[in-house]
């Protein structure tokens, strides 16, 4: 991670920015009013990586600044969550002392929850025996953490190797299974206001959903509400797994997740391409209104774009406005932007979330 300089006293400003570089960008498209919806200032981060760096005795956390080759030593964060921040520090103080514990440690990863869960996970560049698991047990009490050790094609995981979120969504609290290593929102807050946003927006679209990419079910869930059925896709075996177990942890018997590439389920429902996966299912029952797509940085592929564009409704989730603004030069060709909303997840940097919900012209 880069350093973000958190100054509160600037955040409107700072957002407003961002505001106006989204309507630039995007003026080319007949965009409706921008619905803008920001982050806590200071303590937001739930997921945070830090590179710790060795000095003689001393042992501490850097991130890095410029030219990202240059460490610059951290004795305070205010971006991460305040249950992180109350435990970095006095943990790698107790790790300094310890020389089991530092040997060769050369990152630390936090994974934490909106009411306070932790799980640390501290990685190597050694083999890891026994003597390090009983030198890090009593740090589990301590500082009540679960504690995962890392190394090259080595995993310890002390208790489990995963958190469980609740979301409230528009009074209702969803559960959610957050592994370690697999993708989350790592703004809590602002996640809550990504997902009711969505939810309003596809308010009346009707009939069944289908989605790619739909990772650990973050919009999946509180979605289906709007739809008689959900089909989701995801290549992710940890993230299926955790989708599972959060539908099942939820109550909600209307969704379908099937591990497998997003373009073989588009094969599958034009006919195309059969699949012992989704027998049973009865998809040609199905009667898929609407769309929702939440890619990665690299947007979605030409291919991709045309799948999507055979769907009255689409709801694209967007971590990159570089890549949206290029699908949408696609898309907007056959599809008329409805709504449009910009998610600070990462205040203080130049990044931003983006939701888009469009119909067929």
């Amino acid at each position: 991670m880069a350093l973000p300089r958190v100054e509160p006293d600037q955040y409107d400003a700072l957002l407003a920015t961002k505001k106006a570089r989204i309507e630039a960008q995007f003026a080319e498209f007949d965009l409706p009013a921008i619905e803008v919806f920001t982050s806590e200032p200071e303590h937001y981060r739930l997921r945070a990586e830090f590179r710790t760096w060795h000095e003689g005795d001393d042992l501490y956390y850097v991130m890095f600044d410029g030219d990202k080759r240059t460490p610059v030593r951290l004795d305070s964060c205010p971006m991460v969550a305040e249950r992180i921040h109350d435990v970095m520090f006095e943990l790698i103080e107790v790790i300094r002392l310890d020389p089991v514990l530092r040997f060769k440690m050369f990152q630390v990863d936090f994974l934490s929850t909106l009411s306070g869960e932790l799980l640390v996970s501290l990685i190597y560049h050694r083999k890891l025996d026994d003597e390090w698991v009983e030198r890090v047990k009593p740090l589990r009490e301590q500082f009540n953490i679960g504690i995962i050790g890392r190394s090259r094609k080595q995993k310890i995981v002390l208790d489990n190797d995963f958190v469980v979120e609740t979301l409230n969504i528009n009074g209702r609290a969803y559960r959610y299974q957050q592994t370690e290593n697999g993708f989350t929102q790592p703004n809590g807050h602002v996640c809550e206001k990504m997902i009711e946003w969505a939810i309003d927006a596809s308010a009346h679209a009707g009939g069944d959903l289908v989605e790619f990419y739909c990772g650990n079910g973050n919009f999946t869930l509180p979605l289906a509400q709007n739809f008689r059925r959900v089909v989701a896709t995801e290549i992710s075996k940890v993230s299926v797994r955790s989708a599972e177990w959060n539908i099942q942890e939820n109550g909600i018997d209307n969704i379908d997740v099937l591990r497998m590439p997003s373009e073989d389920l588009s094969l599958i429902l034009k006919g195309e391409k059969t699949s012992r996966k989704v027998q049973g299912l009865a998809l040609d029952e199905c009667d898929f209104t609407t769309v929702l797509v939440d890619p990665p940085r690299a947007g979605l592929d030409e291919h991709t774009v045309e799948q999507i564009c055979e769907y009255p409704h689409i709801l694209y989730i967007s971590c990159n406005p570089e890549t949206l603004h290029e699908n949408l030069q696609q898309i907007s060709k056959t599809h008329k932007l409805e709504r449009f909303a910009i998610f600070d997840q990462f205040p203080y940097t130049d990044h931003l979330e983006c939701g888009v919900y469009l119909t067929r012209r």
